[in-house]
Parts: structure tokens; C-alpha cells; sequence
């Protein structure tokens, strides 16, 4: 066990320095609650009622609300109270042990000697047996002044909690004002019901039924592997900040995935352009050839008109080249270069 609280117990002037643990603790499972469909971990989200936003544990301030008005409290106004930080049990008065109501019990927390003779403690300790009384005492915990009992069990001190005396609601109850007979016969019955289930109180015998049979349904459910894997369905721990790295894993996943369908699109649509611009080309290239098929059968025919021109031409022109002739002698040449063109002209024709 570990301590809770560390102090000293204070009665006349005597002082016995002691630690506090916690004398009780649960032993049910702790459930969460899930999605049926995926096994993903429920949570509860701290949201305003007013803006609808989720708000930080350190936005969050206490209020009073008496049903037409709220009183809102912050942490300074909160801090500026006499916060009860004492480190005493002090003993206000010895009741007798039968004069303690059990409905004011609330927590139970057992006391060990905090020094190195723990003399004083087993004084106080055998005082209590001794004269069969409860000792009353406050005390401090967790900045809040609280009435508690002390007495011994199993010889060690044990300190209770108890309500304060407005705390304890009155028992009211109009149909048990009526006037009501009981006959002897049945008196008689039940105190032989009474006698036949007489025994000294063992709590060790009494067992939580509920609990042991939950505790075998989940392990037989760990054995045949009936189970989800923590981290996949759960996460991380229910807080603000960890729901925020969970968003922003998401909205960078989503990213990633948008980029990747962005890139797909772009290379089918580059596909698309390329398979379009192969298709043009082919257009192009056929209207090409047929532009060249035009373009040889326009100089084939024009070739041949060339060609019955050249004919037609070859008497003036050798008539200017014969008058050529005596005046330059360099135009012969030109004739002659004339005439071969003409005659290849001709040829291709």
C-alpha cells in the first residue's frame, strides 16, 4: 500500500506522528463503452452548451446554479478561501463505540506509527480497547475539513469518515404512522425464523457472484482469442489533446490519399491529351499525305503542261538562241542549259 496522507495524531499534549492509507478498495472490472459495430472505445466530450466547442480542462471554472442564477466561481476566487492544509487528527472527544450511527460511515483509511518508537501509537491504541470508546476527531484531507472516528480494529487505528449530521436525510414516511396490529402467533413465527438463522457474522463466506462470473466470461473470452486489439480500437487516452493528434493523423491521411487520387486523375488525363494528340497526329499526318498526294498530281500536271510548253517553246527558243548567238556567245550556254531542262522535263513527264 501507499500513503495518502502523513501527519500526526494530537490528543492533551500528547503527539503521535502517523500515516494514512486507504483501508478499502473495488475489485469490480471497469467496463467502457463501445461501438457494436467496431469495437471503437465511446468517449464522453467536455462541449459548452453555448459556443458548442469542446473545452480544455484548463477553460473550465465551477458554478452554483440555485435555479433561476449561477454563480460562477474561478480557481482565484476558489484559491482566496482558507484552503486546509493541516497535518493534525485531533481528537475533539471519546464517545462510546455503541453511540456511532453506521449510516454517517463513509471511507475508511487505516493509521501506521510514523516513528522510530511507536510507543505513543499502542498507548492510544490500548486506551481505545481499554475503555471500549470511539475517538472523534477532524481532519484534513485534500483541502477539506471532514469529522471522522478513530478506533482500533484487528489492533491497528482506523480512521472513518463520517457525514456531517445535515447530511443525513430524515426518515419520513406517512404510511408508517398508521396503527398497525401484529398477533402473537406471528411474532412467534418469526423469531423462530430468527433463531434458525442465527450466526456470527463472517464476511470472508459472502462472495460477489456477479463480479467472479464476468471475471471467468472475460478470460474464457482472452483464452479463445475473442478479443480486439487495444490500440487499434481504443487509441489514445480520453483528452483533448490526444483527440487532436488523432484528427490530424486523419486530416494528413486524408491528404495523402487526396494527392495520390490527384495524381491518378492528372496521369489519365495526360493520358488522354497523349492518346489524343497521338490521334491527331495521325490525322494530320494522313491529311499530310494526302496533301502531298495532291501536291505530286498537281506537278505531275504541271509538269506536263510545262513539258507541252517547253515543246511548243523549243522552235522560238532555239530561233532567239541562234539570233542570240552572233551578238553573245555566253548566251549558248544558256540554250543549251534550256534545252536539257526542257528535255528532263520531258524525261519525268
Amino acid at each position: 500500500m501507499r500513503a495518502i496522507w502523513k501527519g500526526s495524531i494530537t490528543f492533551g499534549l500528547v503527539n503521535v506522528p502517523v500515516k494514512l492509507y486507504s483501508a478499502t478498495e473495488e475489485h469490480d472490472l471497469q467496463l467502457h463503452q463501445v461501438h457494436d459495430a467496431d469495437g471503437g472505445r465511446i468517449r464522453y466530450q467536455r462541449k459548452c452548451e453555448v459556443c458548442g466547442r469542446k473545452v480544455e480542462f484548463s477553460h473550465i471554472d465551477k458554478a452554483y446554479d440555485d435555479g433561476d442564477r449561477t454563480v460562477v466561481l474561478t480557481g482565484e476566487d476558489l484559491e482566496a478561501l482558507p484552503a486546509e492544509r493541516s497535518r493534525e487528527i485531533e481528537v475533539l472527544e471519546f464517545v462510546p463505540n455503541e453511540q456511532i450511527d453506521p449510516i454517517l460511515f463513509e471511507r475508511s483509511y487505516y493509521l501506521e506509527p510514523d516513528s522510530k518508537s511507536p510507543k505513543a501509537y499502542v498507548l492510544l491504541q490500548r486506551v481505545l480497547e481499554e475503555t471500549e470508546r470511539t475517538a472523534i476527531v477532524r481532519i484534513s484531507l485534500r483541502q477539506r475539513t471532514r469529522l471522522a472516528t478513530m478506533r482500533v480494529r484487528d489492533d491497528v487505528l482506523l480512521v472513518q469518515t463520517i457525514r456531517w449530521a445535515d447530511e443525513v436525510r430524515a426518515a419520513e414516511f406517512d404510511s408508517l404512522g398508521d396503527d398497525v396490529t401484529v398477533g402473537k402467533r406471528e411474532l412467534d413465527l418469526a423469531r423462530s425464523i430468527v433463531r434458525d438463522l442465527e450466526a456470527d457474522f463472517e464476511p470472508e463466506q459472502y462472495v460477489d457472484e456477479y463480479q467472479e462470473q464476468l471475471h471467468k466470461l472475460v478470460e474464457a473470452k482472452l483464452e479463445q482469442g475473442d478479443a480486439l486489439d487495444t490500440a487499434a480500437t481504443f487509441g489514445e487516452t480520453d483528452d483533448d489533446e490526444g483527440a487532436e493528434v488523432i484528427d490530424l493523423l486523419e486530416a494528413l491521411q486524408r491528404s495523402v490519399e487526396k494527392r495520390k487520387g490527384s495524381g491518378s486523375d492528372a496521369s489519365e488525363d495526360s493520358g488522354a491529351k497523349g492518346s489524343g494528340s497521338r490521334s491527331s497526329g495521325s490525322k494530320t499526318a494522313a491529311s499530310a499525305s494526302k496533301g502531298a498526294a495532291k501536291r505530286t498530281t498537281k506537278s505531275g500536271s504541271a509538269s506536263k503542261s510545262t513539258a507541252s510548253k517547253g515543246t511548243a517553246a523549243e522552235k522560238p527558243a532555239a530561233e532567239s538562241g541562234s539570233k542570240s548567238t552572233a551578238k553573245k556567245p555566253a548566251a549558248k550556254s544558256t540554250a543549251s542549259k534550256s534545252k536539257s531542262t526542257a528535255a528532263s522535263k520531258r524525261k519525268s513527264a
